[in-house]
């Protein structure tokens, strides 16, 4: 074949925003405050779901769990974005890279999954609330999560088990800030049409039917909150779930935003830049915005964000 005379691809180019010095130190700048808070936010909920005995339920269990991988989701990837930034040496090896689209693509199958279990823990809160502590017993929800990890961590071995077998032997620049698998796919010089085919089973399997269980889920949690017959009744149904349907918005929305809209043959150079930018915002704001959005919409996660003040107060 062809592509036998040609040099075996050994490292990649992460092209990102190069050709633009400028708007990489102001986005260096950005995205570092951002991965702080990031830390930050998603540790403090990691310590207070641990440390309060109050917290100690399949809810903040579920919680813990998210926050967890909202921070090993970013670290996969933005420490080097960081680096790439201020360097002119926007390189990385074939392993790394494998190392980095594994990762990312496990931890991100891991959030879709586990998003659908924590809908379930909300309609069973909602509309079965007598049954709840027998359903959502710690022999349930302890496997729902391991089961969330193990369907990711598969699911990659799979997409990436395939993907590191393509030959790539032409062109060696990614044109993102980091190994995303598609992104990667396309610098092959092999047909990829069958592997194209196990990632869109993929995606039925672990994107759309989590986000299938939440659409059943939350519409049986409508339902009910309409039989409510007081309004303060329903007022503080709704609480219990406002926070986990916000977090599916921000992070469905933007998935479906990024990888369903019609792609053009003829993209501009300003509209790539324009879906990178995009990819970014997928891979900081939700994670960002997570516990954030917990802190302010739960008064259980208040409290003890209080408590945990209060003892580090007393201690010093």
């Amino acid at each position: 074949m062809e592509w036998k005379n040609q040099t075996i691809v050994v490292e990649f180019f992460l092209k990102g925003l190069s050709g633009y010095p400028r708007i990489e130190i102001l986005f260096f700048v950005i995205i570092l405050i951002m991965y702080v808070f990031i830390l930050l936010g998603n540790g403090t909920l990691i310590l207070i779901s641990i440390v309060d005995p109050h917290l100690h339920k399949p809810m903040y269990f579920f919680l813990g769990n998210l926050s967890f991988l909202d921070i090993c989701f970013t670290t996969t990837s933005l420490p080097q974005t960081l680096v790439s930034f201020l360097s002119e040496r926007k390189l990385i090896s074939f392993t790394f890279c494998a190392l980095q689209m594994s990762l990312g693509l496990a931890l991100g199958t891991t959030e879709c999954v586990l998003l659908g279990m924590m809908a379930f823990d909300r309609y069973v809160t909602i509309c079965n609330p007598l049954r709840y502590p027998i359903i959502m017993s710690k022999n349930s929800y302890v496997p729902m999560a391991t089961g969330s990890w193990f369907a990711g961590f598969v699911n990659s071995a799979i997409q990436t088990g395939f993907v590191e077998q393509l030959p790539f032997c032409r062109n060696n620049v990614i044109n993102h800030f980091s190994c995303e698998i598609l992104a990667v796919m396309k610098l092959a010089c092999a047909d990829i049409s069958g592997i194209e085919f196990i990632m869109l089973v993929s995606t039925i399997l672990f994107t759309l039917m989590p986000l299938l269980l939440i659409v059943i889920s939350y519409s049986l949690i409508i339902f009910s909150i309409l039989n409510i017959n007081s309004s303060e009744g329903r007022s503080k149904a709704f609480s219990t779930c406002s926070a986990h349907l916000t977090v599916v918005i921000i992070f469905y929305g933007t998935i479906l935003f990024m990888y369903m809209k019609p792609k053009s043959k003829e993209i501009l150079n300003d509209l790539d830049a324009t879906d990178k930018l995009i990819s970014m915002f997928y891979g900081v704001i939700a994670p960002i915005l997570n516990p954030l959005i917990y802190s302010l919409r739960n008064k259980d996660v208040k409290k003890a964000v209080r408590y945990l003040l209060n003892r580090k107060f007393i201690s010093k």
